[in-house]
């Protein structure tokens, strides 16, 4: 008799320990952008995706340059983020298996409601953000690698303007800010200093709209193609890093753009505004 329990004992610890595993290894780590988390969907979206499938995702947060890298140093199964053109450098340079098209947002510049550079009424974004730099109103720049701030280069590089090494408006000084943080901190600062920051709307809408203390500043220019943002989701490929969890990664990206998945997407509202727009091909 004795026997028997201890053998159902050790049965039971077995069974409890393999659960456990068993839960474990249907865990991911996905690196991510900053706007995908700040902006709420993730919150949203991920008890929607463990709810149907078991598999939960475990997020890092950060800078689009930064979530590559770790998909880059196989510090994450799968990465979440919006740049089209060093996702497909990541795909093609073999750190990824494919780049799946998931929604899109879009880019704003957001000011003080009076616009003391007067942007409003700017024939497209570069003519804005120049007048931003001739006027030497206050800037807040990410200046943190992500896609916000990439894009925010590639605007300064239509302006015609003269540039520094950095790709940054050499005009004047004094008011442009690179700080080198994530999207909520520039929203603040720029707030501070009552200036202008290119923000996504997903999480200026979160600042807006979503949160107990009203924000100040206000969407002062938007519209154009150079302003629209398009996230994409890559596993990363196992070939190239085998401790990933490739398949669990995959299953992720493949619920994403399922009808299921853009339907959550779409679904996501804050305070009446919708904040991603479902794009799978």
């Amino acid at each position: 008799m004795k026997k028997f329990l201890t053998c159902l004992l050790f049965a039971s610890l077995m069974a409890m320990l393999t659960g456990i595993a068993q839960a474990q290894d249907k865990v991911i780590t996905m690196s991510t952008t900053t706007s995908t988390e700040a902006s709420g969907l993730l919150d949203y979206l991920l008890p929607e995706f463990k709810e149907d499938t078991g598999i939960t995702v475990r997020v890092m947060s950060k800078g689009t340059g930064a979530a590559l890298r770790d998909g880059m140093d196989g510090n994450a199964d799968i990465v979440f983020v919006h740049d089209v053109e060093r996702e497909k450098a990541f795909v093609e340079e073999g750190y990824g298996t494919e780049r799946y098209y998931v929604m899109y947002n879009d880019f704003i510049i957001v000011g003080p409601e009076e616009d003391p550079a007067g942007i409003r009424d700017a024939a497209d974004v570069t003519e804005a953000m120049r007048l931003i730099a001739e006027a030497e109103k206050p800037f807040v720049s990410r200046g943190d690698d992500s896609g916000t701030h990439s894009r925010e280069l590639s605007l300064w590089q239509e302006t015609g303007l003269p540039l520094n090494r950095d790709g940054e408006p050499a005009v004047g000084s004094g008011w442009y800010f690179a700080i080198g943080q994530g999207m909520g901190p520039a929203l603040l600062m720029a707030e501070q200093m009552l200036g202008y920051v290119l923000a996504d709307r997903g999480t200026y809408l979160q600042y807006k709209y979503g949160r107990d203390v009203e924000y100040e500043l206000e969407v002062v220019y938007e519209r154009g193609d150079m302003l629209e943002n398009p996230y994409g989701v890559i596993p990363v490929n196992p070939e190239m890093h085998p401790h990933v969890k490739y398949v669990l990664s995959r299953t992720f990206a493949e619920w994403l753009v399922s009808e299921r998945g853009q339907e959550v997407i779409g679904s996501y509202q804050l305070h009446g505004h919708q904040l991603f727009f479902p794009d799978a091909e």
